[in-house]
Parts: C-alpha cells; structure tokens; sequence
C-alpha cells in the first residue's frame, strides 16, 4: 500500500512573499519540510507541488523532487490531487503535508501513514495533541483577546473526529474539571478515492463559517480518523510571517534538529 506525502508551496503569500524559499538557520523552509517528510517511517515517496518555477528549480538543487502544479488551485488540498493527476501517481495513500511547518516531527507523519495503512476501511486520518492544562488556559485566554490561532478538535469513542474549531472546545463549565483539550495539527492523509471525492464537492456551511476545510469531509459523512501524537517535548510553530520564522530559528538552535 503505497504512500505519497505532498507538500504544497505557493510562492504568492500577502505576509511572507517567498515564504517557502526563505532560509532557516541556513536552510530552505521547504527543504526542511521535504527532509521531515523524507524521514517519516512508512512514506514511500516526496514530492513538493507547487505553482513557481524558483520553487521548482530550487527544490531540486536541494536533491528533492517537485511538480508544477495549475496556478488556478485554490488551496492545499486541490494542489495535492493535482499534483498526483500530474504525476500520474497509483499511490493509495496521499499525505498532505503543510509546507510552512517546519517543526512537525517525522514520527507525526510516520504516524499518520501507518494508521491509514493498517485499516483499508478509513478514509480520512489527521493527528491530535491533548494540550496540558496549563497550555489549555493560556490558549483560551489568547483566544479571547484574539491573540491566539490554532483548531481544537473533539472525537468520540471511535477516534473519529465529531468537529474541529478555531475556538476552543470543548466549552468548560468548570476550569478543572471534564474531557480533556486536544490541538489540532494541520497534516491529513487520504484514501486517494477520498481526496478525489472532497475536492469535488462543494464548500459547506461550517467549513466556511470556521474556515476550516476538514469540516466539508464531516459535514458529508465522510469520517476522520484522529490520531494522537505526542511531540515528545518539542515545539510546534508554523511559518506565516518573517517573524515567525525567526521565532523557528531561535526554537531550533535550542531542540536541535530533527533529521
């Protein structure tokens, strides 16, 4: 059962123009992402899908392997199925990897790949971390003063995701008291008949009133698989600004590198 982790990189960005060629502690951003991507147990084969020929060229000076993909695409997930129509991929197993996320550790992906490998009958998997309690507070605080970003994700006895939201959930009556809070981690993995299926259909109600595109796959039946992960002491941040990324770099000089 094989499996093809794509990493879209648009080169347009209104806050970071260039974003994925922009150097981390002496690295290309999406260099990095393609290397995590290349260590992760279970993943057969990556490929960086993206819209300019900088990125293109620049991946491959770097020894990894990219596609040009429609301009007209218009968000992740189209870049990734058209990425696979272009390469013509007979992957079972397509992983959507964020290309601005430079601190996802190998084993999340790892993890994502093997799931869907040991269970033919799932459609969809994403990962999940429980948030510690202090880590809870301080984002709901954030979330309320509207500093804070990130989706929580609640799922039922299955592991199978019942919604996600750019708030908070679930909503505490008591501050120490109820179900755990878990953080979503923006990578999915697909049964390519899958992605194939949600990018055909059209946005839903809940996707567009959070913005979150996993909730068109919920609001259609088709079901998510959540994988817990843990990060094992490491950091997590992705890359939206020139800042965020000297936050990264600062983040790596103190764990060290992943691959």
């Amino acid at each position: 059962m094989s499996v093809l982790a794509v990493i879209p990189a648009r080169y347009g960005s209104t806050r970071f123009p260039g974003k994925p060629l922009a150097k981390i502690a002496g690295q290309m951003m999406i260099e990095r992402v393609w290397r995590i991507a290349a260590a992760a147990e279970g993943v057969d084969r990556v490929v960086v899908a993206t819209d300019d020929a900088r990125i293109m060229e620049a991946v491959g000076a770097a020894g990894g392997e990219a596609v040009m993909t429609d301009k007209a695409c218009r968000n992740g997930t189209e870049r990734a199925l058209d990425a696979v129509h272009r390469l013509k991929s007979d992957a079972e197993i397509i992983i959507n990897v964020q290309g601005d996320a430079p601190l996802i550790p190998p084993w999340v992906i790892g993890g994502v790949a093997e799931t869907l490998r040991a269970d033919p009958t799932l459609q969809m998997a994403t990962p999940a971390i429980a948030l510690p309690g202090e880590t809870e507070a301080r984002m709901r605080a954030d979330k309320a003063n509207g500093s804070a970003s990130g989706t929580t994700v609640v799922f039922n006895k299955s592991m199978d995701a019942m919604y996600f939201s750019k708030n908070v959930i679930p909503f505490r009556r008591k501050p120490d008291e109820g179900a755990p809070t878990y953080q979503h981690i923006g990578l999915y993995g697909y049964r390519r008949d899958t992605l194939e299926q949600l990018v055909a259909l059209e946005p839903t109600p809940f996707e567009l009133t959070e913005s979150l595109e996993q909730l068109r796959a919920l609001e259609n039946g088709i079901p998510i698989r959540i994988v817990l992960t843990d990060y094992r002491g490491r950091s997590a941040w992705s890359v939206d600004s020139p800042d965020d990324a000297v936050r990264v770099e600062d983040i790596i000089r103190r764990e060290g590198e992943l691959v």
